[in-house]
Order: structure tokens, then C-alpha cells, then sequence
């Protein structure tokens, strides 16, 4: 994004980044039986496409996007090829095509809502198991990374859900830490030092 001087995703590999971030210690983390995940960024569709190829149970996707990719980017995006994922092109292009604000099956157990809107706006209350938090960094969206943000989060998990983020900046970690979540410091992908996971820690 030039106006910001600012990557969709690390420069020290996307999908490296997606992998060890999002599914690692994120959906192969989570213990249920059918994952609800909201991703905050929707982006350029990458978590989202690796979800479905990791898929092992069912997965109800919501992804959420102020400013969507346009179509004439997307089409330059090499991630089917660098996944070696041809036989699954048609979910690819098929999560770029579906129409946002509805529901939508892409695969026999992977069901997508793409949804425009601000993260503030986000109302969904006791509604995912997991949450991508893969905003744009601190250094240019700082009002993304605040307790008013993570109080939405924690709202919007199930009780013992989880949050995963490639930011393990200190005033992240408070800010989680002060609306209730439990967070802990993992190692990070290439290029990062830490990453945060954070829980719902039930109040029962």
C-alpha cells in the first residue's frame, strides 16, 4: 500500500508467515469439531486459501475488509502456483468472485462470508473459535492494535477461543491483557522474533 509504505504481508515470505502464524498455532491449535474463524484483513485472500487447503474439519470463514483488493490485483497474485495448489485454482478464484455480505459454500466443508466493513464496527458477539488478527501494523494503523479493538475481539470469541496476530509488540500484549485475554509470547515466523496467542479465558 504506497500511501502508507506499508506490505500486505512480512517480506520475509507470506505464505511462511501465514503458515507458522495463522494455521501452526492457530487452526491446528484449536480443539473442535468445526471451526468458526473471523480474520481481521481479509487482504489478498492468502489465509483464507490456505485455511481451505488445510481444512481437516469444517471450516465457517467470515473475513472482514475495509479495503477490498481490487480485481486487476488479484489476478497477479502467483500463490496457487507457489502452494502448489493447481487442482484448487477454482477456490481460489472462487473466493475472489463470491459476492460480499452473504454466505457462501466453496468446498464441500469450507463456507466463506466476505464482509466490508471497519473493524469497529464488527458486532458479533460469542460467535468464533479463532480469530486471525492480520491487520495492517501499529506503525501505520495504531488505532487497529488498541484495548477498544481487543474488546471487540474478546466479545465477538467463544468462551476459551483464541486469537492468533504476528505482532508480539509489548503494548499489544496489554492491550489484550487489559480487556482479559491470556496471552502468551511463541516464537515467530522468519523475520520476527515473537508472536502473540491470545484466549478467552472463561469466567465460569
Amino acid at each position: 500500500m504506497p500511501e502508507w509504505n506499508e506490505q500486505y504481508h512480512s517480506k520475509h515470505g507470506a505464505i511462511q508467515e501465514a503458515y507458522h502464524v495463522f494455521i501452526r498455532n492457530g487452526l491446528k491449535y484449536v480443539d473442535v469439531k468445526n471451526v468458526s474463524i473471523l480474520e481481521i484483513g481479509f487482504g489478498t485472500g492468502l489465509n483464507c486459501f490456505i485455511t481451505l487447503l488445510e481444512a481437516k474439519k469444517q471450516i465457517d470463514y467470515v473475513g472482514v475488509e475495509a479495503y477490498p483488493v481490487a480485481k486487476e490485483e488479484v489476478v497477479k497474485l502467483n500463490y496457487v502456483e507457489e502452494l502448489d495448489a493447481d487442482d484448487k485454482r477454482e477456490f481460489f478464484e472462487k473466493i475472489h468472485e463470491v459476492s460480499w455480505e452473504e454466505k457462501h459454500k466453496i468446498a464441500s466443508n469450507f463456507s466463506l462470508t466476505k464482509r466490508k466493513q471497519f473493524f469497529t464496527e464488527i458486532t458479533d458477539e460469542n460467535s468464533f473459535d479463532l480469530i486471525y488478527f492480520d491487520a495492517f501494523g501499529a506503525r501505520v494503523q495504531p488505532d487497529l492494535w488498541t484495548e477498544d479493538i481487543f474488546k471487540i475481539m474478546f466479545a465477538a470469541l467463544k468462551p476459551e477461543g483464541v486469537l492468533v496476530t504476528y505482532s508480539a509488540k509489548g503494548s499489544v500484549r496489554r492491550a489484550m491483557q487489559a480487556v482479559g485475554f491470556d496471552v502468551e509470547r511463541l516464537p515467530g515466523p522468519p523475520g520476527k522474533r515473537e508472536m502473540l496467542r491470545a484466549t478467552k479465558v472463561s469466567s465460569e
